[in-house]
């Protein structure tokens, strides 16, 4: 269902005016970024028709651009991540643990996402299993699962990274299982000041190695003393690192994740109105409790625009990484290893792989399947066929069409062409015989070949196969 104003909408009417006056100041995964869900689900980027396999409905869907930022797609791809990682669930208690940067970092952080971004992932994950280590707190290896979150609920820039951890590990000799206290992780002060020692030290390498960017009003970070400046104030503060156990367990964080593992920032639902006045959203204020938490923001479209693209990630950057136990690498093993020692069997796995979800949506006439039956290259009509309504007031098929068709060689043509082309295919027959003896849409009875006689239905056809015409 289309939400009644989306991210495209705004970046259709906008969005040009706003690459006109930033021309230069935005980079190129931005402007791809841009145009992307500008010509998401258009004709722009080519599409298919969609047929009914029992009463012939058929209808246009346009292809989607598959841009990792775009609010409309990868919905299938994210419900997939979220049923793989709640396969992954040990039977434990599980904990929500949050590591935030401070603020002057994260301006940063903006002016060198790839280097600082991916900093915060391995300091982060260093300082969880440094601690989960130590045998003063709990003595074993965990399991991270880490995502990448840089906006607060406003689209300010807030770069944070979500960690779903099971409570408990197993030991270095791999023997045993230790589990965490019910309601007790690790301790967030400790876990705070060695994300602070740990992420400055290794920022001020990346400093003095020349590896840092700066421009506009940070450009004066480039000199040493300048940057050490910069840093001091955090170097005192508390750095914050949230860790409690979810009250809805951890299918409710992963659910919660799993919305924005496959986009960014905002969501179409949560769109008011888009109009002369600006862009109308809702946000959570989490500085207020209750009903007040909800509030209303309205932003210009050009600063609705630039709020967008603060989030954009540089190209091949891996939001969602494993480390631990669930590392890519020995993550099998490990989960193994964690079920044996917790005494749990492990889920049966399937002999036969299971068959996709079709998330299509079904078929507005009768509620039918709905299967691809044609396809069209960007800028291709797909509405060049004429539709007729039926006595009930619903559209159909016209009867001299032959259908949609199938080329063998596509994917979606399965075993055969599909049902609503053999139905129209006898129904054309019926109303125009001529047609129907040749087989050929052009209604000629001409054979093929003059070596070859005229043959039933498929069966000219097949014949002529491997043969080389000859003259008599």
């Amino acid at each position: 269902m289309r939400a009644s104003i989306e991210v495209a909408d705004i970046f259709r009417a906008a969005g040009p005016a706003y690459r006109a006056a930033h021309a230069g100041h935005l980079s190129l995964v931005q402007l791809k970024v841009m145009s992307a869900i500008e010509n998401c689900r258009t004709a722009a980027l080519g599409g298919h028709v969609e047929a009914c396999e029992d009463c012939g409905q058929w209808r246009i869907a346009y292809n989607s651009c598959r841009n990792r930022h775009c609010p409309k797609c990868h919905g299938a791809a994210a419900r997939t991540w979220l049923a793989e990682r709640e396969a992954d669930l040990l039977p434990v208690g599980y904990f929500h643990v949050v590591f935030t940067l401070p603020a002057e970092v994260a301006d940063i952080a903006l002016q060198n996402k790839a280097l600082v971004y991916d900093l915060l992932f391995k300091v982060a994950s260093e300082t969880m299993l440094t601690i989960a280590a130590d045998p003063k707190h709990l003595g074993a290896r965990i399991g991270i699962t880490a995502v990448l979150h840089t906006w607060g609920s406003a689209m300010t820039h807030h770069p944070h990274v979500h960690m779903i951890v099971p409570g408990g590990g197993i030991t270095p000799d791999g023997k045993r299982w230790i589990s965490s206290r019910p309601a007790f992780l690790l301790p967030v002060r400790v876990l705070g000041k060695l994300f602070r020692r740990l992420f400055l030290t290794r920022l001020l390498v990346l400093h003095e190695a020349g590896r840092l960017a700066f421009f506009g009003t940070l450009a004066h970070l480039i000199e040493r003393r300048a940057f050490l400046r910069h840093l001091a104030p955090v170097r005192t503060k508390r750095w914050v690192v949230y860790a409690k156990a979810p009250f809805d367990g951890p299918e409710a964080v992963l659910a919660y994740l799993s919305r924005y593992t496959h986009r960014v920032a905002i969501s179409n639902s949560r769109l008011i109105a888009f109009n002369e006045s600006g862009v109308t959203f809702r946000y959570k204020d989490y500085r207020r409790d209750g009903t007040d938490r909800q509030q209303v923001m309205t932003l210009g479209p050009d600063e609705f625009i630039r709020h967008f693209l603060l989030h954009v990630l540089p190209r091949g950057f891996h939001r969602i990484r494993h480390d631990g136990l669930l590392a890519g690498s020995a993550r099998k093993a490990s989960l193994a290893l964690a079920r044996e020692l917790l005494d749990v069997a492990a889920p049966p796995d399937p002999d036969d792989p299971e068959e996709r979800e079709d998330f299509r949506p079904p078929c507005p006439c009768c509620g039918g399947r709905m299967i691809i039956s044609r396809c069209a290259n960007a800028g291709d009509s797909l509405a060049d066929r004429p539709i007729r309504p039926r006595r009930t007031g619903r559209p159909t098929h016209d009867p001299t069409w032959l259908g949609p068709r199938i080329s063998r060689r596509h994917p979606a043509a399965g075993n055969g062409p599909p049902r609503v082309y053999r139905q129209n295919r006898r129904r054309q027959r019926r109303n125009n015989p001529r047609a129907g003896s040749a087989g050929l849409r052009g209604g000629t009875t001409k054979p093929l070949s003059p070596s070859i006689p005229t043959l039933p239905k498929r069966g000219r056809a097949i014949a002529n196969i491997g043969r080389k015409s000859k003259s008599p």
